[in-house]
């Protein structure tokens, strides 16, 4: 089966040398920041011979961006630079296939990390709650066998959804699933895009609904220091943490916005507010992994150590 795809894209554009230009600065910076974030975790694997709970998610995490930024980019810059080499069976299916599971493997991970913080750091008296702290540690394997599942679902429907006769004008429009091509949206679309939304939506409640519990046991905490006049190093602390997971619940909810854009606008190739959905989404993953190096004493104190600073300037940062 030949894919089928428009001729006007043997010429670049300058909407697609741009948007090339834009997300290749993206993804590489994204992929350098969650290397390094996965060399730092196999070193110490090695050096330690185990992982910790927190370790493990943020290892899976780190190797689902970089695989996620890789296969977006190089779907991106293939449809736009050589569509000829792109859209041949099956190469195009196995590109959104890849696509799609590494996009909702990196969706579930960040959703996981998030649950875990809150319930490892968060105090609730609730007897559910409790449970769940002693039992978390054994149900993280679980969790990513979930993710994998869930994740693998959405790629074979890209794989099949990219199989079938009914494409029209097929073209990238930048990171995403298989929803990122420009298709004839007939019945047979409408349950992929359901599923795809649904696995959306669900990994997007489960972000809310951990952060705005860890939100709200990390203020508890801080008013409760506040009355007993505990130490301002404590409450800057705890300050810091809900500074941090804060933005993260910011920049979910607009990615999560833009995954939803991003299927209303999937016939409208070329638009100011497709581009803009594209260079957001690739800037995600790398500001979420530089919080978690800056959260994570290990690899803050690793990442300092390589970057060429001045002493007085990485001691200040360590200070802070």
């Amino acid at each position: 089966m030949e894919a089928c795809y428009s001729p006007q894209q043997h010429n670049v554009t300058s909407y697609g040398a741009t948007t090339v230009a834009i997300t290749t600065l993206e993804a590489f910076a994204g992929m350098w920041i969650n290397a390094f974030i996965v060399s730092v975790l196999c070193i110490g694997w090695i050096k330690k011979k185990t992982l910790n709970s927190n370790e493990k998610i943020l290892l899976l995490l780190g190797c689902s961006r970089f695989c996620s930024l890789w296969f977006s980019w190089a779907y991106s810059f293939l449809s736009f630079i050589y569509p000829n080499y792109l859209y041949v069976h099956p190469r195009l299916q196995l590109a959104l296939f890849f696509q799609a599971f590494f996009t909702h493997c990196n969706l579930w991970f960040s959703a996981c990390l998030c649950a875990f913080y809150c319930v490892k750091i968060a105090n609730f008296r609730n007897s559910f709650f409790i449970y769940l702290k002693v039992k978390i540690d054994r149900m993280v394997p679980w969790l990513f066998l979930g993710s994998g599942i869930l994740s693998l679902a959405i790629g074979i429907i890209a794989y099949d959804v990219a199989d079938k006769p009914h494409c029209n004008n097929l073209n990238s429009t930048g990171q995403g699933n298989f929803g990122s091509a420009n298709i004839k949206m007939d019945t047979y679309f409408f349950p992929s895009f359901f599923l795809t939304g649904f696995e959306y939506a669900a990994s997007f409640m489960a972000v809310i609904f951990a952060a705005v519990f860890l939100l709200f046991s990390l203020w508890r905490h801080k008013c409760k220091m506040q009355t007993n006049s505990m130490k301002d190093l404590s409450m800057e602390a705890h300050i810091r943490a809900m500074k941090s997971i804060f933005s993260f619940l910011v920049m979910y909810s607009i990615n999560f916005v833009c995954l939803v854009l991003k299927m209303v606008y999937v016939t409208k190739k070329g638009s100011y507010m497709t581009f803009l959905i594209v260079v957001f989404q690739y800037t995600f993953p790398s500001l979420h992994s530089l919080i978690l190096i800056f959260s994570n004493p290990k690899l803050e104190k690793t990442l300092l150590k390589i970057l060429p600073l001045d002493r007085s300037v990485k001691r200040k940062v360590c200070m802070s």
